[in-house]
């Protein structure tokens, strides 16, 4: 399959950069963007915390899971960008390996209705706004049986004056500095397959258990089929579910750490609830304003796949019952606000493994993010986990 005719922005094909504690990164912000990141080696930050006995340094995992990006979407040029007179230049190392990107024949004589073509900056108004279909069929459909070439009339979609195009669009390091400088100091797949292709809940689920198998009830048409989740739906143990509900069957990694007794929780902005009714349920109304002025729910149901399942679930959103037992199990379940996180990092309490869910409007996802929102989330992250004890035995995977 040659997946360089389109740069659509599903989860099938994701960018991983590991971040190692042996590198120290910082990263300057402006008014307009992420500029630059600079990096230099450490000389070392003593571990006073760590007591978990591991095969290798690495002691904890941290998980960031962004939104709908394919690699393209980001890296189709890297390490070249687009530098303009007056503008501030990307410019890339010397020894920068090559990568498996887009090449002059796929930039300028693609099979799909519209060539590949360089979103910059502003362009970001325009992804806040809008959003192509990635539905698993529409997805089915652009892949046109290995062809590649039907996503800007399968994928594309025109809503809110957006335009189907969109679908080919691809930012380079002017407008993602930081992801790119992430790339040149760390390591980075650009031959990373999913194992799947659709919205966003069976990626999550895919992430957590593997597969996407156990799904309760087996069939919902255009979202499940044959107990197979296709669709994006809410969970049955979810207080800020609404609509069609539905359950997982099977065991998922958080039921496999706590039978080993390892520490872990997800993390996501805007589960702390809003408020709470008189019955005691949960309301997840917490927003932010996107760069689009749109006002993006922070929290999505379908975006925290640990809520599917009932062994891992916290209908109630309720909080740990203190800060010392985030990632162990209490009424909590493993299943955090964005803030725990920070709560037991600063008390010396990070978990052996950790995934992060950033704030819709963070996510990358399109028609709620955009790369420079999302970019912040990332940076002002890893600056934070950076200046950890912890950090010189950590391993921090970015993943769509």
């Amino acid at each position: 399959m040659n997946k360089k005719n389109s740069i659509l922005c599903t989860l099938t094909f994701a960018t991983i950069i590991l971040l190692v504690g042996s590198v120290l990164a910082a990263v300057a912000l402006n008014s307009i963007g992420i500029q630059s990141v600079v990096a230099e080696t450490s000389s070392g930050i003593a571990n006073t915390v760590i007591t978990t006995t591991t095969s290798t340094p690495i002691k904890h995992l941290i998980v960031i899971f962004q939104e709908n990006i394919s690699f393209d979407h980001y890296f189709a040029t890297y390490p070249y960008a687009k530098n303009s007179p007056g503008e501030p230049s990307f410019l890339a190392l010397p020894d920068t390996p090559s990568i498996n990107g887009l090449t002059k024949v796929l930039l300028n004589n693609n099979t799909n209705l519209v060539d590949p073509f360089r979103m910059n900056k502003q362009d970001g108004m325009t992804v806040a706004s809008c959003d192509n279909n990635h539905t698993y069929t529409a997805i089915q459909k652009s892949y046109h049986g290995g062809l590649m070439d039907k996503f800007v009339e399968s994928s594309g979609i025109i809503r809110d004056n957006c335009s189907p195009n969109q679908v080919m669009g691809y930012f380079d390091g002017k407008t993602v500095t930081a992801i790119w400088n992430y790339a040149q100091h760390f390591s980075m797949s650009d031959n990373f397959h999913s194992t799947l292709i659709g919205p966003s809940l069976p990626g999550h689920i895919n992430l957590i258990s593997g597969q996407t198998h156990g799904v309760v009830p087996e069939n919902i048409e255009g979202e499940a089929s044959n107990g197979t989740l296709i669709g994006d739906l809410d969970s049955l143990f979810d207080d800020c579910s609404n609509g069609t509900k539905i359950s997982m069957k099977g065991k998922n990694i958080g039921d496999l750490l706590n039978e080993k007794e390892i520490s872990w929780g997800w993390f996501s902005g805007g589960f702390k609830p809003s408020a709470i009714t008189d019955e005691g349920k949960a309301i997840c109304e917490s927003a932010h304003v996107n760069i689009a002025g749109n006002n993006i729910t922070d929290y999505v149901v379908h975006h925290e796949p640990f809520q599917y399942y009932n062994s891992t679930a916290n209908p109630r959103h309720l909080p740990p019952t203190a800060i010392n037992m985030i990632g162990k199990t209490d009424q909590a379940n493993h299943q955090y606000d964005l803030s725990d996180f920070w709560n037991a990092v600063e008390l010396g309490s990070l978990p052996s493994v950790s995934f992060l869910k950033a704030p819709y409007y963070q996510t990358g996802h399109a028609r709620a993010s955009d790369p420079i929102d999302e970019q912040i989330f990332l940076v002002n992250t890893l600056n934070r986990l950076q200046n950890l004890p912890e950090w010189n035995n950590t391993a921090v995977i970015i993943v769509y």
